[in-house]
């Protein structure tokens, strides 16, 4: 059964990314196999979910493939985690120790230095992953040589990802390096009220000089300059005046620039002179890597297969997924359980995501082919040129990040012969994501009418 089982595993690692078979199959055996009735042992009842409702049919084909007549498959959970802490009776004392100790954080994050930087945002304590690294990549150039490669700096993204984290990461870290430097962060909100109460109290010349002596801009939450053309004017006027001067310039928004409405046709091309960075969702891998990086800053223990029952079941933001974690650790400590037996035990349930209803294979299928006005039989059938193409393959995508689906069963549903073809486009689009923001975009468009 081993050798079955082994090469069974062979089979499926093909077909996964290296970190979802690690964390999915790496400990699983095969328990028994009795006129086709399959046990599979796993680690704890979290596996038995995850693998019954995601991997079933991929198991299913592999073992098949091994010559195995399943009838059926079930899994055993093998082990129990042992509790790392005992319960403990709770005392209205103990419970606002912990509501001060959350308060005194809190307030301790509030109040910024002059220049508007929060000190907590480093390079050090941000999980760099699939989702973020080419804008990392482009932060750590400014940090080396600031006003030079990447200026202005144009960062963009949902709410959540990370943008205020980075961008104030990169003035910290220029400050720390030099701390000569004259670096002012400040969101676009705080910009345009300083600007009327400027202008209503005469000021407007210092206001301007105020920014001129800069030698790092940071300009947070962009897109709120919508219908502020005064405002942008003077923007407008500042960044040129910096931008000759070779000093960095760096603005977040949670969109381009040119899809804000009323922004001033200049300043959006000018925004975007030295290209546009984007933070993606982070992937399964990401979200993990991001909760153990949280709990080895706080010093807090939580087991591996807690962190991948939260980071499989927040699907919106990072901020989201951060806030989970802390009230599973503050539940562990109030009910005097580990995390990992909350989520066991029922006492937590977490399920966060993006979507407003489910979507079956064949709705995402037709969606995809209405976007590139195509007909479900034209995109699913054997064309090879090239927009068609590239629809089966953003197709083939969205099928796999949507759903549970195996990539031989996307292949059955785009028409496509079998699971490494699915594999190429799936890659194929990933890897063009990266840097072609106008796919970026359309396939936000695709599962906003998907899910509309």
């Amino acid at each position: 059964m081993y050798d079955v089982w082994k090469n069974a595993l062979a089979e499926i690692e093909q077909q996964l990314s290296p970190a979802n078979f690690s964390t999915w199959f790496q400990d699983t055996n095969l328990i028994s196999n009795e006129d086709g009735n399959i046990i599979i042992g796993v680690k704890n009842t979290f596996y038995v979910k995850q693998l019954r409702n995601r991997y079933l049919d991929i198991i299913t084909t592999a073992l098949k493939n091994n010559d195995i007549d399943v009838k059926n498959i079930e899994f055993e959970v093998q082990t129990k985690v042992k509790s790392k802490v005992r319960p403990r009776e709770i005392t209205k004392n103990n419970l606002t120790n912990i509501g001060n100790h959350i308060k005194s954080i809190r307030k301790s994050t509030i109040t910024p230095p002059q220049n508007g930087l929060n000190q907590k945002y480093t390079l050090d304590n941000f999980v760099v992953g699939s989702n973020n690294n080419l804008a990392v990549a482009a932060a750590r150039n400014i940090i080396e040589s600031p006003g030079d490669r990447y200026n202005p700096f144009f960062l963009y993204g949902g709410p959540g990802l990370g943008k205020t984290h980075l961008v104030q990461a990169i003035g910290n870290e220029l400050l720390r390096r030099d701390p000569s430097l004259k670096v002012f962060y400040t969101p676009i909100s705080h910009f345009y009220s300083d600007f009327i109460d400027a202008i209503q109290n005469g000021k407007g010349k210092e206001f301007n000089r105020k920014f001129q002596k800069l030698d790092c801009l940071i300009i947070d939450d962009f897109q709120f300059i919508v219908n502020k053309e005064k405002s942008q004017e003077e923007f407008f006027n500042i960044f040129n005046d910096l931008y000759q001067l070779n000093k960095q310039i760096i603005v977040t928004s949670d969109r381009l620039p040119s899809q804000i409405k009323t922004v001033d046709e200049r300043l959006a091309s000018r925004l975007t002179w030295a290209g546009a960075f984007d933070l993606q969702l982070p992937k399964f891998e990401d979200k993990c890597a991001i909760l153990r990086a949280k709990a080895e800053l706080e010093d807090k223990e939580i087991e591996p297969e807690a962190i991948e029952y939260i980071a499989e079941n927040v699907n919106t933001n990072i901020r989201d997924l951060e806030g989970e974690f802390n009230t599973i650790l503050l539940m562990s400590e109030v009910r005097g359980l580990t995390p990992l037996q909350l989520i066991e035990n029922g006492s937590v349930s977490v399920n966060r995501t993006s979507k407003l209803r489910p979507a079956t294979p064949k709705q995402i299928v037709e969606k995809v082919a209405k976007y590139y006005n195509l007909t479900t039989k034209e995109m699913c059938g054997k064309s090879r040129v090239a927009h068609i193409k590239t629809a089966r393959q953003v197709a083939m995508y969205i099928l796999r990040k949507e759903t549970p689906l195996s990539t031989n069963k996307i292949a059955s549903e785009v028409g496509v012969k079998d699971h490494s073809t699915v594999m190429h486009g799936i890659s194929k689009i990933e890897k063009d994501l990266k840097l072609n923001f106008i796919l970026r975009d359309q396939i936000e468009e695709i599962k906003e009418k998907i899910y509309g």
